[in-house]
């Protein structure tokens, strides 16, 4: 049962750290004009693109702290004070540069990107997503924790899709400044969980801190 609570805790957070909610007027801004077959097929190229990038990130998180020769806890606090710096934005009801820098925003309206980028990256699958399933990943090395995760991811990844293709209903109906309060709540969250994972990570590295 704790297991169970564990991975339903990083299925909310991870969801809460992808702030889909906070995607929706980018996906409204990057398919103005298309038609729904094509908002259908961009809202599922982002849910692929994010699916497939965390995949990755939560498989080869062993090898990417070996190669720059860093250990978990300190990844704990960069990837909780990356958090913590998208929280700030959101409660501000913006998009932190930590997740799109003012050359992709350009580019977003122009539209001539994809929802490859930069919806899928580095929007949504930013740094703070990546270095959350790096660090879930890392927690259990068996093979039913690693397949546990990736089925969270897969579950996440769904729950955007839908939330993408539901852009335009939920926009009329909660407008601008609903979709605001709401990016404020999930801002709130992700500050709670981002001060959670850098307090784990400095406890580990400081064990005069416990």
């Amino acid at each position: 049962m704790g297991e169970f609570s564990d991975y339903v805790r990083f299925l909310v957070s991870l969801f809460a750290i992808l702030t889909p909610f906070a995607a929706l007027p980018t996906f409204l801004t990057l398919t103005q004009g298309q038609t729904p077959e094509q908002q259908r097929l961009t809202a599922l190229t982002a849910a692929r693109t994010v699916g497939g990038v965390l995949i990755a990130a939560s498989l080869s998180g062993d090898v990417v702290l070996s190669l720059l020769g860093a250990s978990i806890h300190s990844f704990r606090v960069g990837g909780g004070l990356v958090l913590l710096l998208m929280s700030l934005s959101m409660l501000s009801a913006k998009v932190s540069s930590v997740q799109q820098s003012a050359e992709e925003a350009v580019a977003m309206e122009d539209r001539t990107s994809s929802g490859v980028v930069p919806l899928g990256i580095p929007l949504l699958a930013g740094p703070g997503a990546i270095s959350s399933v790096i660090v879930e990943g890392h927690r259990n090395p068996s093979l039913w924790h690693h397949g546990s995760v990736i089925v969270c991811i897969v579950l996440v990844a769904a729950a955007l899709y839908w939330s993408l293709r539901l852009a335009v209903p939920i926009g009329e109906k909660l407008g601008r400044f609903g979709l605001n309060i709401i990016n404020r709540l999930f801002g709130l969250l992700l500050a709670a969980i981002g001060v959670e994972m850098m307090a784990g990570g400095l406890r580990a590295l400081f064990s005069g801190l416990n």
